[in-house]
């Protein structure tokens, strides 16, 4: 087989690669970072590298313009190398780091009556050990066993070789006094995490974190197990973003040759990067450090939890759709690679199924859907939507993928929760003049999820597009323009943007907000027709995930994506996943909630039979094909006309 070389202008050095080798793959050999959100599909164009020299094949250019293919542009993941190359790397999209603004810190009460002696599984136990002589020769470890046993009642202990390893040099440190840090068990005898040199009456600071690994965002709360405070919050774009915004995405990349090796450093980059901030952040002497961290609770959806362990995700997006584990066994941190104290724990909760996972029984922990009395409806709105329907009684549950573009992403001047997004909007009924809210008080850059939402709620109210997103054209409007992309309105013009360029929103944009919407309105209405409990009969409806908590009702009901019900009834509650890992971090009983939440969930598979699909398309109008369904709505538009 033929071998080529193929140089990259931002590379050290060139690399040799065999004929049929994707252009990708190459430059993954070189150490180039390539942003593939879709995943390598071909389907984004966002890989797009230009070729200065030499040929190469292109297997589909179809996000490639005419003049795009004469300047040699090849997108790098359906591009063959043939021939020796050279490749310009044009600058590439950065992922944002920090999130700092409001929406990352949430308000956090510690629960009533939190005890740590009885409450929590770590615990710090001060010994006194009787130093050995000539007459008394025990062994280190057999003599720290004996005092275990005899000061606190200790019949056994577990202890990996790293704490043995330190153990004699602990011991004598200081004179033979010492704090043992140990996790108390449900299913085994006390492990014992840390032996530390010196004693107090008063147990030393004991951190711990929770941990929500979200598609689009990974949060950290850090957590002070004495007091159950949370101490520090920090939350940044999950990384692996740029190897594919949605779930099936990844899946797609993962199954690349080192596509899960590289997903998985990605995701750990990430968390590793907000344990050491939330430490920052937290003013100690000495300074706070990752190693400190005795232990982390871990939330997240399925495909996540899997590419956080290295486990091949492919099963989850093929039939039957069947995850490889949902129950995960507890694992050190060394060995899977979060940087806490060694020998900490890394406690992954229990997922229900293939797009049912951790994020969703916490975030139930978390609500009270599963104490509650009232039939209550529970939703995670984002890149994929899961739904949870009933009471303490009964719980069942599906998913539907909503894609990224409530996320900002797929929208043409979509953007993320961050500074310079258009996060609401107004239109004028008579001038079609916009008038909007922007993070930050900036100029705006783009729209984030919450601002799409009342985008087009108010573009279908004040007659801008019709019930099938298309737009009227026959409006004698500046704002309703064609555009490259086809019909499009324009939100703001470049004169007046933070980035120069028009702020704009297009058909295909529309199209791509009306499935996102019409897939989520399906699933709740086939999940609660599947067990014969009509809408208007919920008694609560519970929304969480950080972008939720930044819905409008009467927009997002207009629009058809939340059902037509009193307001009153409709609570947000923000990040709900990383609650619940908090409470389940703080408390051995809500651990085991979390466990009998997990199991007591019936999943119910909407692509089994075509009801959702039937759902799906009369949902695909604004805001329904039945007007009945939204009898809000129906009175608003009849009092437009």
């Amino acid at each position: 087989m033929a071998e080529h070389i193929v140089n990259f202008d931002t590379a050290s050095e060139p690399v040799q690669v065999n004929t049929g080798t994707l252009l990708s793959e190459a430059a993954l050999l070189a150490g180039v970072d390539l942003n593939q959100p879709c995943g390598g599909q071909g389907r984004c164009g966002r890989c797009a590298l230009q070729i200065t020299n030499g040929n190469i094949r292109r297997r589909s250019t179809i996000r490639l313009s005419k003049e795009d293919l004469d300047q040699g542009f090849a997108l790098a993941c359906q591009s063959i190398v043939e021939d020796d190359i050279l490749v310009k790397v044009p600058p590439q999209e950065k992922i944002e780091r920090i999130l700092t603004s409001d929406r990352t810190v949430a308000k956090v009460t510690v629960p009533p009556g939190y005890d740590f002696t009885q409450d929590q599984v770590i615990q710090a136990v001060p010994l006194t050990l009787n130093p050995p002589d000539m007459s008394d020769q025990t062994d280190d470890w057999s003599r720290f066993k004996t005092s275990l046993r005899q000061q606190d009642g200790f019949e056994e202990v577990e202890a990996s070789l790293e704490v043995l390893q330190q153990l004699g040099t602990n011991l004598r440190a200081r004179d033979w006094e010492v704090t043992a840090i140990f996790e108390n068990r449900p299913d085994g005898p006390p492990r014992l995490i840390d032996v530390r040199p010196g004693k107090d009456l008063i147990p030393p600071p004991l951190w711990a974190a929770a941990i929500d690994i979200g598609t689009t965002t990974i949060t950290v709360w850090l957590v002070d197990l004495i007091t159950g405070q949370v101490k520090s919050q920090a939350a940044q774009y999950n990384q692996q973003i740029s190897r594919g915004e949605d779930i099936v995405s990844r899946i797609i990349y993962a199954g690349k040759d080192g596509g899960l090796a590289n997903l998985r450093s990605l995701v750990l980059t990430t968390i590793n990067e907000l344990l050491e901030l939330t430490c920052k952040r937290v003013k100690t002497d000495p300074p706070l450090i990752p190693a400190d961290i005795l232990k982390a609770t871990v939330v997240g959806n399925s495909t996540m939890m899997h590419l956080l362990l290295g486990i091949p995700p492919e099963s989850i997006r093929l039939m039957p759709f069947i995850t490889a584990i949902n129950q995960i066994p507890s694992q050190t941190a060394q060995r899977l690679g979060i940087n806490i104290h060694p020998n900490g724990t890394i406690d992954c909760l229990p997922g229900v199924a293939s797009y049912v996972g951790a994020d969703i029984t916490s975030g139930v922990l978390s609500s009270g859907v599963s104490q509650t009395d009232k039939v209550t409806l529970f939703m995670d709105v984002g890149t994929n939507g899961e739904i949870v329907l009933g009471s303490r009684e009964w719980l069942v549950t599906c998913a539907c993928s909503a894609g990224p573009a409530f996320e900002g992403a797929g929208v043409l001047s979509g953007m993320r929760a961050t500074k310079g997004a258009i996060e609401d909007i107004w239109i004028n009924g008579e001038t079609l003049e916009p008038t909007y809210r922007v993070i930050g008080g900036v100029k705006p850059r783009g729209l984030c999820g919450s601002g799409l939402i009342a985008l087009l709620a108010e573009m279908f109210i004040t007659g801008v597009i019709d019930k099938s997103g298309n737009f009227n054209t026959l409006l004698d409007n500046p704002r309703i323009r064609q555009g490259d992309h086809g019909d499009e309105y324009v939100i703001c013009p470049g004169t007046k943007s933070g980035h120069g360029e028009d702020i704009v929103i297009t058909h295909v944009d529309v199209d791509n907000l009306l499935r996102a919407k019409a897939a989520i309105y399906a699933g709740f209405t086939v999940l609660a027709e599947s067990v014969g409990v009509p809408l208007d009969l919920v008694e609560e409806v519970l929304i969480g995930g950080s972008f939720g908590k930044y819905i409008n009702v009467e927009k997002a009901i207009e629009i058809g994506l939340l059902p037509d019900l009193p307001w009153e009834k409709f609570k947000f509650l923000g990040n709900t996943a990383v609650r619940g890992a908090y409470l389940a971090l703080l408390d051995r009983q809500a651990r085991e909630q979390v466990k009998g939440i997990a199991s007591k969930m019936t999943y119910i598979e909407l692509s089994a039979d075509n009801t959702f699909y039937d759902a799906f398309m009369s949902a695909l109008f604004l805001p329904h094909t039945d007007l009945s369904r939204f009898p809000t709505v129906k009175t608003a538009i009849s009092s437009k006309n």
